[in-house]
Order: C-alpha cells, then sequence, then structure tokens
C-alpha cells in the first residue's frame, strides 16, 4: 500500500509541475489558474512531506522496539535520503542564483534606453505625421468656410483628394453626420467624434488621435477642426478627416511599443518573478526531495528486506531451527544469495537429521550400555591416561558401600580419602595398573569394609592402543562364591563324615557295652571292675558325642527342599515364643498387618528356634537379660530381626560365623547359623549378623512377600 501510496504522489507532483512550467509561457493561463497550481503544488509538497514523517516514524519506532532489522533498514533509508538530498539542495542553491541573475540580466540599463529611444523616435515620427494631418484639415476647414454652406457637401470630396486623404466627413455642431466622402470603395460610415473632440472643436481648437483599427490593427490618424462659417445665423460645424498610417511605420512603431510595454510590464513584476521562480523552484526541490526520500524509504525496504530475511534465517540456524528463507523470485546477487542460503539450511538440515540419527543411535548404545552395566553384578570403572575416573556403574558404588559421586570425576588414588580401607583397595589397584603398564592383569584382594571382609576379584584391561591407554577396571564381590564353595565343601566333608564315621560308631558302642557285660562279673577286685565300668561308660558317652555330631554333620548336608508357601510370620513366632515362656525373657515389636511370607513354616520354624536358642545361651550369665524379636515391612521384603544383650560375637568370628564349626562355644558344633543361613538362602532371603552397641548382638533375616500379596 505504500508504495503505491508514494507512485501516485510522485505522478501527482511530476503533473502539478509540469503544468506549473507550462504555465509560465502561457500568460494567460497562468493568469487564470497559477493561484490553484500553486495551491496544488503547495498541497502534494506538503501531503509528500506528512508521508515522509510518517515513514520516518514508523522507522523509529521500529528501532526503538527493537525490530529485527529495523537498524538497517534505518542505515540504508538514511544513505539513500542523503544522496537524494546533498546534490538536491546544491542544484537548488546553483538553480536560485541562475535564476536571479538572469532576471536581473533582463533589464540591463542600454536595453531601457534603446527601447525609449525607440519609441520616442516613433512618437515624433508620428506627431510630426499628425502635425500635417492638422495643417491639412484646417485648410479644408478654410476653404469650407469661404464657401457657402450649401456647397459643402458638393465640394467636400473634392477637397480630400486634393489634400490626399482617405476620408473626410462633415458633422454639426450636435455630431450628427452632414456629409461624408471617402477615397476608397469602402462604404462604412466613419464614427462619429468624440464628446471632447467637439468640445475642442468649439474651442476654435483642433483634435487629432492616433488610433489603432480592431479587425487589422492597423494605426489610423483621425483630426478634428471647427468649420466657421460666414453666416452667423448657421451654427459650427465639424470636419473630421481620416488617414492611414504608413503601414511601415506603423508597424515599426507598435512594435516598439509592443515592446516598450512588455519591459515596463517586466520591469513593474521584476520581484514578482523572482519570488514566482523561486517558489516554484522550492516546490519542486519539495516535491522531488520528498519524492526521493519516500522512495529511499521504499526501497531501502526492499534492499534491505532479503538481507533482513537472511539475517533472521542465520538467527534461526543459530537457535537450530533450519526453516527455509522464502525466495525473493529477484534475479541479482540477493536472490543468488538466498538460494545459496536456502542450499546452506537444507544441507545444514539434512546433516542435523544424520546427526540426529546417529546421536540418537548412540543415546541408544549408551542408554543399551547403561542398562547392562547398571544391572550387572559386575562391578565396571573406566579410567582415562592418568588413572582418573570416568564411569563408575552402581554395582561398583555397592559393592565399596559409597555413592558413585564419591568415585566419579577424580584420580583412582583420591579414592575413600574418608574410608581408609576404600583408600587402600584404590592405592593397591593403582599399583596394579602402574606394575601391569599395558597388560591386563587378574588379583583377588579382601576388602575390609565396616560390615565384615569381602573377597573381590578384580581385573584391569587396557582400552585403547598407545602408549597411554585408557584402562577398565572390573570387580566382583566373590564373598559368596567363596561361602558356596566353602558350604559345598563343609556339605560334602558332612556327608562323608556321616557316611564314613556313623558306620562304625555302632559296633564301637555294642563292643564297649559287651566288655562291660562280658566282664564286669568275671572281676573280683572292685577296682578293676570300676575301671572297666568307667572306661566303658566314657567309649559308649563319646561314641554317643560322635554320634550327635555326624547327626547334626548329616543335617547340613542333607536339608530337605523347603516347600513354599504363605506364611504368616507373627503368628509363627508368637507360636514359637510359647516355648521359651519363663524360660526366657522376649520382648516382642512385631509390626502390625504384616504381610505373608513365602516360606515353608517348619524350616522356618526351625531358624527361630536356632536363633532363640543361641540368644539364650548368650545371654544366660547376664543379670538382667533382655531379648527383642522385632518384625517391619521393607518395599517387597519382611524384616524379622532378633537381638540380646548379651557380649555380642567375637571379632575373630564375625567374617566366619556361617562357617561349619566357627563357633566359641565349649560344647558347640558350629552348625547352627550355618545352616539357618542355607535355609533363609533356600528361601531366597538373606541373613546379617552384627554386634550392637554397648553391648549385644542382632540377627537379621530378610524374606521375599508371598506373590499372593503382590496379587501375582
Amino acid at each position: 500500500v505504500m508504495r503505491y501510496i508514494v507512485i501516485g504522489s510522485l505522478l501527482l507532483g511530476a503533473g502539478l509541475i509540469i503544468l506549473l512550467a507550462l504555465a509560465a509561457d502561457n500568460t494567460q493561463f497562468l493568469a487564470g489558474n497559477f493561484a490553484l497550481l500553486l495551491g496544488l503544488t503547495a498541497l502534494a509538497a506538503v501531503a509528500l512531506a506528512l508521508l515522509f514523517g510518517y515513514q520516518a516514524l514508523t522507522l523509529w519506532r521500529r528501532v526503538r522496539a527493537g525490530v529485527f532489522g529495523s537498524r538497517m533498514t534505518a542505515r540504508l533509508f538514511w544513505i539513500l535520503g542523503l544522496m537524494a538530498l546533498v546534490p538536491g539542495l546544491v542544484i537548488y542553491g546553483v538553480s536560485v542564483q541562475f535564476i536571479v541573475k538572469s532576471i536581473e540580466s533582463w533589464f540591463d540599463v542600454r536595453v531601457e534606453q534603446a527601447l525609449e529611444s525607440g519609441l520616442a523616435l516613433g512618437q515624433s515620427a508620428l506627431e510630426h505625421l499628425e502635425r500635417e494631418q492638422v495643417k491639412k484639415a484646417e485648410s479644408m476647414a478654410q476653404q469650407l468656410a469661404d464657401m457657402p454652406s450649401v456647397l459643402h457637401i458638393v465640394r467636400l470630396n473634392s477637397l480630400r483628394e486634393s489634400a490626399g486623404l482617405r476620408q473626410a466627413s462633415l458633422f454639426d455642431a450636435e455630431g450628427r453626420m452632414l456629409g461624408f466622402a471617402s477615397g476608397d470603395n469602402a462604404q462604412t460610415l466613419p464614427n462619429a467624434p468624440e464628446r471632447d473632440a467637439i468640445w475642442q472643436a468649439r474651442l476654435q481648437q483642433p483634435w487629432s488621435r492616433i488610433e489603432a483599427q480592431e479587425e487589422t490593427g492597423e494605426l489610423i490618424l483621425r483630426v478634428v477642426v471647427p468649420v466657421n462659417l460666414i453666416s452667423l445665423t448657421e451654427t459650427l460645424r465639424l470636419l473630421q478627416v481620416t488617414q492611414p498610417v504608413p503601414a511601415k511605420l506603423s508597424q515599426d512603431a507598435q512594435s516598439v511599443q509592443r515592446t516598450h510595454d512588455d519591459y515596463q510590464e517586466l520591469a513593474v513584476s521584476k520581484l514578482g518573478l523572482k519570488r514566482l521562480y523561486g517558489l516554484a523552484l522550492t516546490l519542486t526541490l519539495a516535491l522531488a526531495l520528498f519524492s526521493a526520500l519516500a522512495l529511499a524509504f521504499i526501497l531501502s525496504e526492499r534492499l534491505s528486506a532479503p538481507l533482513r530475511a537472511l539475517a533472521k534465517g542465520t538467527r534461526a540456524v543459530a537457535r537450530g531451527d533450519f526453516s527455509q528463507v522464502q525466495a525473493s523470485g529477484r534475479k541479482d546477487e540477493l536472490g543468488m544469495l538466498t538460494q545459496s542460503f536456502n542450499r546452506m539450511t537444507l544441507q545444514l538440515s539434512e546433516a542435523r537429521a544424520a546427526t540426529e540419527e546417529s546421536r540418537e543411535k548412540l543415546r541408544e548404545a549408551k542408554d543399551y550400555l547403561e542398562s547392562i552395566l547398571g544391572n550387572v553384578s559386575t562391578a565396571v570403572v573406566t579410567l582415562d591416561q592418568n588413572l582418573e575416573v570416568r564411569l563408575a556403574n552402581p554395582a561398583a558404588a555397592d559393592i565399596l558401600g559409597v555413592p558413585r559421586e564419591a568415585l566419579e570425576g577424580r584420580p583412582l588414588v583420591h579414592w575413600g580419602e574418608q574410608e581408609s580401607y576404600l583408600q587402600r583397595f584404590a592405592a593397591d589397584m593403582a599399583r596394579q595398573f602402574q606394575d601391569h603398564g599395558k597388560r591386563p592383569w587378574r588379583v583377588q584382594v579382601e576388602l575390609h569394609t565396616e560390615s565384615g571382609t569381602r573377597q573381590l576379584l578384580a581385573r584391569g584391561t587396557p582400552l585403547t592402543e598407545g602408549d597411554r591407554p585408557e584402562y577398565a577396571l572390573a570387580f566382583d564381590d566373590v564373598s559368596q562364591l567363596l561361602q558356596a564353595q566353602r558350604d559345598a565343601a563343609w556339605g560334602e566333608v558332612a556327608r562323608r563324615m556321616a557316611h564314613e564315621i556313623k558306620n562304625p560308631l555302632t559296633p564301637i558302642q555294642l563292643s564297649a557295652e559287651r566288655l562291660q557285660v562280658k566282664l564286669e562279673d568275671k572281676l573280683e577286685n572292685p577296682q578293676d571292675r570300676h575301671v572297666l565300668t568307667k572306661a566303658t561308660d566314657t567309649i559308649v558317652s563319646q561314641v554317643e558325642t560322635m554320634k550327635t555330631l555326624v547327626n547334626a554333620f548329616a543335617q547340613y548336608a542333607r536339608l530337605p527342599t523347603p516347600k513354599l508357601a504363605p506364611v504368616d510370620l507373627n503368628a509363627l513366632v508368637e507360636e514359637v515364643i510359647t516355648l521359651y515362656e519363663g524360660a526366657l525373657p522376649i520382648h516382642l515389636a512385631l509390626a502390625e498387618g504384616l504381610p505373608q511370607v513365602s516360606a515353608d513354616a517348619s524350616l522356618l520354624r526351625q531358624v527361630l528356634v536356632n536363633l532363640l536358642k543361641n540368644a539364650q545361651e548368650a545371654v544366660h550369665e547376664i543379670s538382667m537379660p533382655r531379648v527383642t524379636v522385632s518384625s517391619r515391612i521393607e518395599t517387597e521384603h519382611v524384616i524379622l530381626c532378633i537381638s540380646d544383650n548379651g557380649p555380642g560375637f567375637p571379632d575373630s568370628l564375625l567374617s566366619r560365623l556361617f562357617e561349619p564349626y566357627a563357633t566359641n562355644k565349649p560344647k558347640g558344633t558350629g552348625l547352627g547359623l550355618p545352616i539357618v543361613k542355607k535355609i533363609i538362602e533356600e528361601h531366597h532371603g538373606t541373613i546379617e549378623v552384627r554386634n550392637l552397641s554397648p553391648q549385644g548382638a542382632e540377627v537379621c533375616i530378610r524374606l521375599p512377600v508371598s506373590a499372593q500379596e503382590n496379587g501375582e
């Protein structure tokens, strides 16, 4: 819309300027329409000025608002405006000076004097001709006055011819025609003398005038003189003669007169001409400048539009938006630049899509690898060339007992700055990497934590080639595996002992008893009988002890497979507690609404009996014994803990409590806790033993909730 308004204003202003220029050469048109043309031109200039003001205000608002590309448009606008303004002002100043000096040169003193001299010369010639004509008229009037009035009409033509005049007319004192004589064929009657001529003739003075014919423009000399009659009874008569001025003289006189009149008119209107041309030039300059400024705004918009679009496109590309810039259809360099930019953004978009696809695949592979590393039980730690930890999976944090943040992003030797056990382990691993260099290595180490000693199988492997490769450290907690191996070994030993030892025990016992029966009556000495009885009793009692030990080992080796079913753990605890009423002070702290566990009730009862028996034996020498049985729910498991205020477990046995024959009791077999652990593991649970502060011990078993409780 703005473009059409500017074009319309330009066409209107150009038309008005053309009309004003044409009017300067057409005096009549200029006199009749000058004010209208000047007003319309001024109105067009004001309209263009307002349009320019609106454009400048719009551009200023865009710059203030921070519209993208407005500053570039403003810069182009002012550059194009100055390119039009400076030459326009220079041309305007030169034109004004030229017009002023040109108008001044029109009114040269010599030209004015020459015109005055020519006019005076023409007037002298006409005055001489006028005097001659007056003399001829007076001579004719004198001749008419000397003859009777009745002869005036008859003699008028002859007197005219003798005087060499074109026309002669005779009028009375009132201006009525009495007679007429003409030397040409024209029968047009002459005009009656003017009132001034009649009054002047009555005063006995001649009247003369040079007049121009309207039809032909010919100069006519007309003279009126009085004709005095002899008779006193007759009134005064007037003689009017006309004679054309010679054609050459008439033309020259008229030309000089017109030139003089025009010159005088120009001289009078010199200041007006200066103002007229100055105003016309000013309006022309205003129209041209404001038109140029308005066009500069449009051109700056058109020039900056592709650049603004490209700049906007580059900012969009910087934000990651590779949408195409709208093609302008231009065939110039800007159009080619836009096409090149579109090709570039298309290539960037394709490259980004390919990068995103690769990144997505890499992310999927990374997620897959992290999922694997997060779910494997093996601890995996990656290190750079300087043995600085880059990644540690959750298994590493679980095995080492610290959060992942304490492992990642720091050198390996700085592990465990607050935990001495972890610091020793990290130093041992760093030494292994330094000693083996680029060769893989494998070592089994002990990790002495607060909760006990763990057996770790650690492996180091280079990940990259070169003199300073990156490394991977993997380690597994093989404590349970070793424990399982020991349990299997002990089970095999127990089975073999039960098989190899149990069979000879019965014959030994029977033989001892038979010896006592056969020999007791045959020995007369009481002392000998006493020795025999004591020896056989010792053999029988020791055999019974051996049988008890063998049976315990046999039970450890041949635990029955649990028959899992939903069991109310609280009810089972209360049932077992009744066996110890009055013999052991037990405090119950069972959680209400405890879900059922998946267990074999008979085996679980055996576990409770063993644990309560151990607690009873631990507090039998305590003055105020106390045993606490508590239960609670934790995620999808039920925790059952049995604690006492006894002396606790010796530190030397904490790491071997679940090994057969690991006991500090004089008559104990050391198979109670191993059997309990084996039963709990058969129930897919875990068992944990720890000493309490300041004294006492606690055994906690962890059993899974029944599948029926989970709605499976």
